[in-house]
């Protein structure tokens, strides 16, 4: 088992049972629907990897400017 799935499995063994029963449910639905946990998300590493390359370019281009949270 991977360290943030230890993570958020100890996170979730806090909550009330119920609700871990909520969480678990939803897990096991997410692993065995017919898209498939790996489906889901397939093409989402090569888009992300080109909305970072266009966010570079304009960065390098000076079209981009630090983020303010106090602006959020």
């Amino acid at each position: 088992m991977t360290d943030l799935l230890k993570k958020a499995f100890d996170a979730a063994s806090q909550l009330p049972e119920d609700e871990q029963d909520v969480v678990a449910e939803w897990l096991l639905a997410e692993l065995a629907s017919e898209e498939g946990w790996g489906r889901r998300f397939a093409g989402t590493q090569e888009a992300l990897s080109l909305l970072a390359r266009e966010t570079l370019e304009e960065h390098d281009r000076g079209e981009t400017r630090e983020l303010d949270p106090g602006l959020l």
